[in-house]
């Protein structure tokens, strides 16, 4: 079989046909197969869907396939499979072989079912399209966190003139951005680093991981390595913080106690917060996060401290502090750091975003 030159390759050369029932609205499968498929390198350039009783548009559609696209991913509904592989072999004078993939030249066409087992998975389509193109993707991640889109998206359009065939994938939630970059091994190890080097220098002050792992995980790690220990105080945050610690196995090894003191009479008798800083200052201030994290360190279990206060909304309290201020404190036997962030959004993204953002100050703490 002669390789296709992936360098010849032109926008619009792979699409995905979903024949379904119109009245259902999952869409998972399909949005799972792209994330997939996509993380190892190949690309869609359309996604139609169509309702099995449209037996012109499926025609349609199947011919519009063969004539501008090399290849061809369906998913359907198990008793179109006689029907469907019958129309599409005769198509590409060609057959089906035992697990759903149809070669005919430089075409390709890959069968899912939706409603029932493959034998086809996403790692024989991704495999048969190594070989096709002779080429393998690999992928390395860059994790940051609070780094303002303008600032990733000048460090990623920077490197791109380094090393123009790597595709980067950026999403991000909650403050916490996950910068995906997919190289073939075609690429020269030396542009590779050089795109490495130039993005760890100039988003460096943002990032907690060079690979995959999440803030939770490199904390943990990082407490494990230094043999810590750290507790919680949570206020609005309403024990999120400590949700995502437990989550990681083995983390009994330095987690010591999480609190979720969110009234004031809670701050006062579990941390020792002052009834003065709180009648003076307000429980979402920089002096009670202070004290919060200081109640921590102070009970002599802990080597690290973490303490949130703040109003998530949608109403502001009675103070008529600005919905979305939060006060961080993270604790230490040195002393105590707070920090102070003006966050966006709706109540469940200010709570997340701060999460992150305590786990990620807790994390830059250490490191």
């Amino acid at each position: 079989m002669n390789a296709v030159n992936p360098e010849q390759l032109k926008a619009g050369k792979n699409c995905i046909l979903v024949f379904r029932n119109k009245k259902l609205n999952d869409f998972s499968l399909t949005e799972s197969l792209v994330e997939r498929i996509s993380a190892c390198g190949y690309y869609f350039d359309n996604i139609s869907f169509i309702a099995f009783d449209r037996s012109e548009e499926i025609v349609r559609s199947l011919v519009t396939a063969k004539t501008d696209y090399e290849n061809t991913v369906i998913v359907c509904p198990r008793t179109m499979e006689v029907t469907l592989k019958t129309f599409i072999e005769h198509q590409y004078d060609s057959h089906f072989n035992e697990i759903g993939i149809l070669k005919s030249g430089s075409e390709s066409v890959f069968m899912l079912f939706a409603d029932s087992e493959n034998r086809l998975l996403v790692s024989d389509i991704v495999a048969a399209l190594n070989e096709k193109y002779d080429i393998a993707y690999e992928k390395a991640y860059i994790r940051t966190m609070g780094a303002p889109a303008s600032k990733i998206n000048s460090a990623v359009s920077n490197v791109k003139s380094i090393a123009p065939d790597l595709q980067f994938n950026i999403t991000e939630k909650y403050g916490d951005c996950r910068i995906e970059i997919v190289y073939s091994d075609k690429t020269p190890k030396k542009a590779f680093d050089g795109v490495m080097r130039s993005l760890v220098e100039k988003l460096n002050e943002y990032i907690y991981s060079l690979d995959d792992s999440t803030v939770s995980e490199r904390l943990f790690e990082l407490l494990k390595l230094r043999r810590m220990k750290i507790s919680v105080a949570e206020s609005f945050t309403g024990g999120g913080i400590g949700k995502s610690l437990v989550e990681i196995s083995g983390i009994s090894e330095v987690y010591f106690e999480g609190l979720n003191t969110y009234s004031n009479e809670a701050k006062m008798q579990r941390l020792g917060v002052n009834e003065l800083t709180l009648r003076h200052y307000g429980a979402v201030s920089e002096q009670t996060a202070s004290e919060m994290a200081t109640g921590l360190i102070n009970g002599g279990n802990c080597d690290i401290s973490i303490s949130t206060t703040g109003i998530a909304g949608p109403k502001s309290d009675n103070t008529m502090k600005p919905v979305g201020l939060v006060y961080i404190g993270i604790g230490t036997r040195d002393g105590v750091s707070v920090y102070k962030f003006d966050l966006k959004g709706n109540r469940e993204s200010i709570t997340r975003t701060a999460i992150n953002f305590a786990l990620f100050l807790a994390y830059k703490t250490l490191k």
